[in-house]
C-alpha cells in the first residue's frame, strides 16, 4: 500500500526532494484528552520550547494534567508556570466542562468537519488548535492548521516561491494536497525544524519513503 508520503512525492517533485533530504517526518503523536489540548494551547503564537517548559512545569505541578487536577489550580500558580491571564482562562474553562461531562472531548464517531466544529465549539480554541489537535491526538489525515506561520515560510523555501504565501493563497495551494494535508503540513514543519538535523538532535528515527 503506498503511504501518503510517497503519494505526495509521486505528485509533487517539491516534496519529493525534501523527503529525499528528509525522511519521512514524525507523527508528532500526542494521546488523546484534555492533557494534549492544554499542551496545544500552550503553543498558540509562542515557541514550541517555551509551551514545553510550560507544559513541564505544569505536569511537575499537577502530576498528572486531568479536568479535576487542573480546575484545582489557581491563578497566581499558573502564571509562574507559564501561562498568560488569557490561556489559563481557556484551559480553566474547558477543565471545568469535561469535570461535568467527562466525554466532552469524545470524536472517534464524528467526521473531520464535525469533530472540527465540536473542538471550536469550545472558548479558547480556534481553527489551527482544532486542526492540530485532530492531527496529532486523533491522527486525521486531511487537516490543514490555517494561520500556522511556520507552514506558510517553510511552503516559501519548500516550494521555490517568490515571497511567503499569505494564509489564504496557503490554504488555496493546499486543497491540491487533499486527501494528504496532514502529512502535508509534516514535511513542511520537518524541513522548518531543520529535516533531518531535527530528527537527529531528537533521536527520531528517520524512515525514507
Amino acid at each position: 500500500m503506498i503511504g501518503p508520503a510517497t503519494e505526495l512525492a509521486a505528485n509533487f517533485s517539491y516534496f519529493a526532494r525534501r523527503l529525499d533530504s528528509n525522511g519521512v517526518p514524525p507523527l508528532w503523536e500526542r494521546d488523546p484528552g484534555f492533557s494534549s489540548l492544554v499542551h496545544i494551547i500552550l503553543e498558540q503564537q509562542v515557541s514550541l520550547a517555551s509551551a514545553q517548559a510550560a507544559f513541564n512545569q505544569l505536569v511537575d505541578n499537577l502530576g498528572m494534567v486531568t479536568p479535576d487536577r487542573f480546575a484545582g489550580l489557581d491563578a497566581a500558580t499558573a502564571r509562574i508556570i507559564g501561562f498568560s491571564h488569557q490561556k489559563f482562562g481557556y484551559c480553566l474553562g474547558i477543565a471545568r466542562l469535561l469535570v461535568e461531562n467527562p466525554d466532552l472531548l469524545t470524536i472517534d464517531d464524528l467526521d473531520d468537519a464535525a469533530a472540527f466544529s465540536k473542538l471550536c465549539g469550545l472558548r479558547g480554541v480556534g481553527p489551527w488548535t482544532a486542526a492540530v489537535y485532530l492531527m496529532f491526538a486523533d491522527l486525521r489525515c486531511d487537516l490543514w492548521p490555517r494561520g500556522d506561520r511556520a507552514l506558510v515560510v517553510s511552503m516559501e523555501s519548500v516550494m521555490g516561491l517568490s515571497s511567503v504565501p499569505t494564509y489564504d493563497d496557503a490554504d488555496i495551494i493546499a486543497e491540491s494536497w487533499a486527501p494528504h494535508r496532514s502529512t502535508a503540513a509534516r514535511i513542511l514543519w520537518h524541513d522548518y525544524l531543520g529535516g533531518l538535523d531535527y530528527s537527529e538532535r531528537q533521536g527520531i528515527a528517520v524512515l525514507r519513503r
